[in-house]
């Protein structure tokens, strides 16, 4: 069942934009952190939002994680850990369910000091496990943990979200 359909999610999308902006308008620069491949494609949808506003550098980076076994291999970014060091980052996914995957992409940046850490995501569900605290969400659900949501972002003509 589709729960958000393309317009509602660009809607969503410039509604978090402006929110990221009134947290950050003091900052030198916002570092937008995608996680993997679909987190990474709602960061850029962000990172272009924000990009029209014209307000804040902001600037895009990939965190390349396995969800499934975060411990098996290294957590990497596309940049080199010096430079997050007093930045403002925004860890950005496309669903949080437990908290994990997002815990774990915070690994990097604790290697340096960044000035605060914020969380992005385009649908919250509430089964926290993990100590993660959501600041910027499309949609906040309530759901089964037998139910499975999927964001759809590869075809960027025809995003949605899907409860199955």
């Amino acid at each position: 069942m589709q729960i958000l359909q393309h317009d509602e999610i660009l809607t969503r999308i410039k509604r978090l934009a402006i929110e990221i902006l009134e947290n950050n308008l003091e900052e030198k620069e916002i570092i937008l952190a995608g996680i993997n491949t679909s987190g990474y494609v709602f960061a850029g949808l962000l990172y272009k939002a924000l990009k029209k506003k014209n307000l804040v550098p902001v600037s895009l980076t990939k965190i390349t994680i396995n969800p499934a076994q975060p411990l098996l291999h290294s957590i990497e970014t596309e940049k080199d850990v010096a430079f997050y060091d007093g930045k403002s980052i925004i860890v950005i996914d496309d669903v949080a369910n437990t908290g994990r995957t997002i815990f774990y992409a915070c690994k990097p940046f604790m290697a340096v000091l960044p000035k605060k850490i914020e969380v992005a995501v385009l649908v919250d569900r509430s089964h926290k496990s993990f100590p993660i605290k959501v600041d910027y969400k499309g949609l906040s659900l309530a759901t089964t943990f037998q139910e499975h949501i999927k964001a759809n972002l590869t075809d960027l003509n025809n995003i949605s979200v899907e409860i199955h």
